[in-house]
């Protein structure tokens, strides 16, 4: 199930986002960068509509995935 960013309190979007961060790595290429500037990269993915939180019934878990890993038929071809 899709939950719209939109709809979640910012203190608790920030840490699902830190925690995706976190779980996700470190190692982003020959240019390091800090855990809050892939939270805000994260962000960014969520206002345009790239990624999106989704909750899993069968596992009881809430994660963020892009449209392509969660639904490949889904895809953003807005590009304004």
């Amino acid at each position: 199930m899709i939950i719209p960013w939109q709809d979640i309190a910012p203190d608790t979007l920030e840490n699902l986002i830190s925690e995706f961060v976190l779980r996700e790595g470190t190692d982003y290429g020959e240019v390091e960068i800090s855990h809050q500037e892939k939270v805000e990269q994260i962000k960014v993915l969520l206002k345009n509509g790239e990624t999106m939180v989704v909750f899993s019934e069968l596992h009881e878990t809430v994660d963020i995935q892009t449209k392509a890993r969660f639904n490949p038929n889904l895809t953003n071809h807005n590009y304004d």
